[in-house]
């Protein structure tokens, strides 16, 4: 009979006398994470799922658990909670992550899994006049994200984790650094941005200027940068475009320093200012990502442009951009209209 155990993070046997307990299996996760460099939130969306699947099959331990019970757990996912396709991926991957990196055993292949439907659904796309409503309804640092969302086609995160050194003002681009599946790209800087951005860079130096004076200044540095160069952690073009207004501790390092400013602070700008501008789309700031592309194909540049600055893969990612502009009868008479 499986032994319950605890869960916390979940708890191992007792050790010997005189010994230190062992890691936590949730901890241990976490250590396995970051010594594979995953991103934060990866590893945060990691351990939730390892956490739902041990209180899913009543707080026992994954090391007396296998295939079958992962299996029950995915189906469960897929045909009682209904969730999207990638939602069910990304917990699959996470419970494989965990067995083969953690416990060390190495699951078979998962035939036995119903799968959740995958939802093609169109992008919400706004018309012009729409973004022009929009952005009329920001001000400040929320507006000039959401202008560059729109003049570059990045993502949110992409715009805030925006580094000094690769705003290239000469040649009109920026450089989008470890974007999804963590690839690098260039996308243009609309002539438009160029002196908001270069004023949001002198209020960025002025704020890091006295952060060395207080003795900080030190920013978050990708993989082992910060100790091949210590002093990176502290150049001008390794902060942040757009700094958050107060310090915080980082949750890994326990290091008090400024990170960019929070996504959530822009979503709700771009949210409450979309209903002041009475737009009843759903509108997010990754609509104006969907939005840049589709008005960038009307403008007549070719697919595998738009391809590129998106930073897509495949080009039949970008392709679904074409629909939408076929949407709403470009081309095409309504019989209704003959009646």
């Amino acid at each position: 009979m499986n032994q319950i155990r605890p869960v916390g993070p979940v708890a191992t046997a007792e050790p010997p006398p005189g010994e230190p307990p062992p890691r936590r299996l949730l901890d241990r996760l976490r250590d396995v994470l970051r010594r594979h460099h995953y991103a934060i939130r990866t590893e945060s969306a990691y351990v939730d799922w390892a956490r739902r699947f041990i209180l899913f099959h009543h707080k026992r331990h994954p090391q007396d658990m296998g295939a079958a019970e992962v299996e029950a757990f995915l189906t469960h996912l897929a045909v009682d909670r209904n969730v999207a396709a990638s939602t069910q991926n990304q917990a699959r991957a996470a419970l494989l992550f965990l067995y083969k990196e953690v416990l060390g055993i190495q699951l078979p292949w998962l035939d036995g899994i119903v799968a959740a439907k995958e939802r093609r659904r169109l992008p919400v796309v706004l018309t012009p006049s729409e973004v022009r409503a929009l952005l009329d309804g920001l001000q400040s640092t929320p507006w000039l994200v959401a202008a560059l969302l729109y003049g570059t086609g990045m993502r949110l995160l992409e715009g805030l984790r925006l580094r000094v050194k690769d705003v290239d003002f000469t040649r009109r681009e920026l450089v989008v650094r470890s974007g999804k599946g963590g690839k690098d790209r260039v996308t243009v800087l609309p002539e438009n941005l160029v002196l908001p951005l270069q004023a949001q860079l002198a209020r960025a130096k002025l704020r890091h200027d006295r952060d060395v004076a207080d003795g900080f200044g030190a920013v978050w540095l990708p993989d082992a940068l910060a100790l091949k160069v210590p002093s990176a952690a502290r150049s001008w073009g390794w902060q942040w475009v757009f700094p958050s207004s107060m310090r915080s501790i980082d949750p890994r390092s326990g290091a008090e320093r400024r990170h960019h400013v929070h996504e959530g602070s822009i979503q709700k700008a771009v949210s409450l200012a979309a209903r002041r501008a009475g737009i009843v789309k759903p509108c997010s700031p990754h609509v104006l990502r969907h939005s840049f592309a589709t008005h960038m194909l009307q403008a007549g540049y070719d697919i595998r442009t738009v391809q590129e600055l998106l930073g897509h893969s495949d080009v039949r990612t970008t392709m679904v951009y074409t629909h939408v502009l076929n949407r709403g009868g470009r081309g095409v008479r309504s019989p209704l209209d003959a009646v």
